[in-house]
């Protein structure tokens, strides 16, 4: 990740990430109410999504940017890895 205030962001947000881990975890260990823990769960993968946006931000403004206009096998996998990325998020809704 070449943009430090990108990387600072997406460091932040898997440390959030981690610690709403940790309470599910507690939660379940506590027998506590399921629909708090299911609501928990729902949080982090709204937080998930949000961090996969900035990673494809990031990925976008850098490397697709940089491999798009050549005229090489480079900007082919780029495609590729955009469809693929594309198809997995689909997968997901």
């Amino acid at each position: 990740m070449k943009n430090k205030d990108i990387k600072k962001r997406a460091e932040h947000r898997i440390k959030i990430i981690l610690g709403q881990t940790k309470g599910i975890l507690k939660a379940i260990e506590e027998d506590k109410y399921c629909i708090n823990i299911l609501n928990q769960s729902l949080s982090i993968q709204e937080s998930l999504k949000s961090l996969d946006a900035l990673l494809l931000e990031n990925h976008i403004n850098t490397c697709v940017k940089k491999n798009i206009n050549k005229k090489s096998s480079e900007s082919e996998k780029t495609i590729k890895e955009l469809i693929k990325i594309y198809k997995l998020s689909r997968k997901n809704n």
